[in-house]
């Protein structure tokens, strides 16, 4: 009978192990995915699948689009607004592996594809939305709506399909339609050009160093330099190469290697060597220059906008924003830029006073904010950043966000480590729900390397919807963390801390999503309003309860004391005005380059930018946290004309965070769930500021956000 148990057991493992094996003969993309938990086979896609996929997948989608047109039943709900819902899956399923993949993974072949695919990809989808057939459809259940009896759900997703041709050029003649499609067609191509060129710059420099060149720097500093210049020696196919890197400390302009580097060196003259490499990227007029694709971009921009009947490209975006009008951003941010400018003043005296108290003959200057400022720091609240990293392993820091996103919803997670994912680095975990249901499964990709672009993200392999059975999504966070060194964890700063509270912010925005239609689900909505989940749940991070739960000593097991982390919330308010500074200065370079009318004249980036910066008084001590050449957000991301969404979004996360503090208790159940109903799993099913109000019971107030970060007049 054992035998027997054992001999069914095997044939159980064998045909379990056979049903997520993939034909190696077909393409991947072609066959269903009974992995687990429908994770991409990772292991299987190869970079030649993807463009036979791609193709396949267009050409589906197109005949999926020619059901809906040529059905000669009346125009209904159903079978126009949610059959177009249905339609895609198969492009949708490649574009979600690969866009994520030649962000956070990529190499020259999927680079190449990224230059191939852009222009094909803008021209299909110009064909949908162009299609007057189609539009025709969805323009005659508009005309009916009233006698539809849809949800308020529905109602939303027939105004947002219509608004979504008719924003692509439904209503143009057939020769502003070919403009249209031309035009999407080149600013598809320079966005990916610009994003490739970046990276390219980014990579391309390295500030090679000797134990002599390291005065200044910490233990931990010292041995992560060492640790790359190993990896490059290691990796390198030279001997050349390999003699470069031995034995010496390696530094580039990823933010994660140049911070630590410009706070702790007292080599005044690398700081300004390597501070260079990184706000020069894009204009080194060479191969790689941004300067003159960001001039055409926004060209191409305002030009598409004045066809479509807007000034300007922000007011073509701002239309589907909270913030409806350029007159309304510039409001705000000049409302902030005052204070913040008039803080960063009184920092650049406190930093030059320690200059001056040194015995130095200089001016600070940009290069060295970050060094004398950690400086006041230690002056004014005795706080040293690297005493807090210890307390900040990578691992203590995600098990901090598990635990304070459990005492708001009940949420558990329960790291896999026999599913095969994209690069070693990337760890996932099954979320499941309070009541002990699979809710998501997510990703976590931390470490910088060369191949992955700068910042940090949330993206997905598979989105949420209901329409056709339950279908939870499979979200990812990608951050450039510094990788462990040695027999050490990776050591965060409180900022990467907080980095990695916000993008998981994002991802419970993508996994606690909980909507009928797909397009619908999780970070769908205005741009200046899907920052409030993510911003709002960095305000748990600060909370002593919360910080004290996770922040343990990587050597010692011992919590972090008391007393350091009273100086760290006292030293909260530190800096505000380089940090606001830089970022308004950037959302209003932004907030410049797209209110640019067709009478505009333009042909240097250099010029414009300097004129922008001028005209605001930004002082030489900051440049804005992305200058043009290298402002990936607005010229290959998203977020043109939105920059200034994290401020706005800052104005709702502060507000609604107090609500929490006026209750007295920031785990309050009865808020928590409310903010999960009617913020986290919504979606953009209703207009963001009905969904902001249904939580607070109130339009949001500015008050919070300036009191938080000081810009108040309480530290003058």
């Amino acid at each position: 009978m054992k035998d027997i148990l054992l001999i069914l057991g095997l044939i159980l493992i064998v045909s379990c192990e056979q049903k997520f094996k993939l034909d190696p003969n077909i393409n991947p993309f072609f066959q269903e995915w009974n992995t687990q938990f429908e994770v991409p086979p990772f292991l299987d896609i190869k970079d030649e699948h993807y463009m036979p996929a791609f193709k396949k997948g267009m050409e589906e989608n197109l005949k999926e689009i020619d059901i809906i047109v040529d059905n000669t039943q009346e125009p209904t709900f159903e079978n126009t607004i949610e059959e177009l819902e249905r339609s895609g899956k198969l492009l949708g399923k490649v574009q979600r592996v690969f866009s994520n993949l030649a962000s956070s993974n990529t190499n020259s072949q999927l680079q190449e594809l990224q230059r191939d695919l852009s222009p094909m990809l803008s021209a299909h989808y110009d064909k949908i939305r162009l299609n007057e057939d189609l539009f025709n459809r969805v323009e005659l259940i508009w005309n009916d709506r009233e006698n539809l009896n849809l949800s308020k759900e529905q109602q939303k997703l027939l105004s947002d399909t219509r608004k979504r041709f008719v924003r692509s050029g439904a209503l143009l003649s057939n020769s502003e339609k070919k403009q249209i499609v031309e035009i999407n067609s080149k600013i598809s191509e320079l966005t990916t050009a610009f994003g490739q060129n970046l990276l390219a710059e980014t990579n391309g420099f390295e500030l090679i160093l000797d134990n002599s060149d390291l005065d200044g720097l910490s233990e931990s500093v010292i041995s992560a330099a060492y640790e790359s210049a190993t990896q490059k020696m290691d990796n390198a196919e030279s001997d050349n190469d390999r003699e470069k890197y031995k034995d010496k400390y390696l530094f580039t302009p990823h933010r994660t290697s140049m911070y630590p580097f410009l706070t702790e060196s007292t080599r005044r003259d690398l700081r300004e060597k390597l501070y260079n490499s990184y706000v020069m990227r894009g204009d080194n007029n060479n191969e790689t220059d941004n300067k003159k694709i960001a001039v055409q971009i926004a060209k191409l921009r305002v030009e598409r906008a004045n066809i479509m009947g807007y000034q300007t490209h922000a007011h073509y975006v701002l239309e589907e924003n909270m913030l409806k009008s350029p007159d309304e951003v510039y409001d705000l941010l000049i409302q902030l830029w005052k204070p913040a400018l008039k803080r960063a003043k009184a920092e650049v005296d406190d930093m030059q006073a320690v200059a001056d108290a040194e015995g130095k003959d200089f001016k600070i200057a940009a290069w060295d904010w970050w060094h004398y400022s950690e400086k006041v720091r230690k002056q004014k609240y005795d706080l040293d950043e690297s005493a807090i990293r210890p307390y900040l392993s990578l691992d203590n820091v995600i098990q901090g966000v598990f635990n304070t996103t459990n005492k708001l919803w009940g949420l558990n997670f329960r790291e896999i480590f026999d599913i095969d994912l994209y690069h070693p680095d990337a760890r996932i975990w099954e979320v499941t729900d309070k009541d002990g249901s699979h809710l998501a499964m997510f990703i976590g990709d931390y470490f910088t390397r060369s191949n992955k672009r700068g910042g940090a993200w949330m993206s997905s392999f598979k989105g949420q919807s209901n329409l056709d059975g339950r279908e939870r999504p499979i979200v990812v966070n990608v951050c450039n963390f510094p990788a462990p060194v040695g027999d050490n964890p990776s050591l965060l700063s409180f900022e990467n801390a907080v980095t990695l509270f916000h993008e998981f912010g994002h991802a419970m925005h993508g996994i606690l999503t909980n909507v009928t239609y797909g397009s619908m689900a999780g970070t769908s909505g205005p741009r200046d309003f899907i920052e409030l989940p993510s911003q709002l749940l960095e305000h748990w991070v600060s909370e002593p309860e919360v910080l004290k739960s996770f922040a343990v000593h990587y050597q010692t097991g011992e919590s972090i004391p008391d007393e350091l982390v009273e100086k760290l919330l006292k030293a909260a308010k530190f800096n505000q005005g380089f940090i606001n500074t830089e970022y308004l200065a950037a959302s209003l370079l932004d907030m410049d380059w797209h209110t640019l009318t067709k009478e505009d004249i333009l042909s240097n980036s250099n010029d414009f930018e300097k004129k922008s910066l001028n005209k605001i008084g930004l002082i030489d001590e900051i440049a804005p946290r992305y200058r043009s050449t290298y402002f990936a957000h607005i010229f290959s991301g998203g977020y043109s004309s939105g920059y200034y969404s994290y401020i706005h979004a800052a104005v709702l996360d502060s507000d609604a965070f107090e609500a929490f503090k006026e209750i007295g208790n920031v785990f309050d159940s009865n808020l928590s769930s409310r903010l999960r109903k009617e913020i986290y799993e919504k979606g953009s099913t209703e207009e963001a500021m009905d969904l902001y109000i249904n939580f607070r019971g109130r339009k949001p107030i500015i008050e919070p956000l300036l009191k938080v970060r000081g810009l108040d007049g309480s530290l003058d």
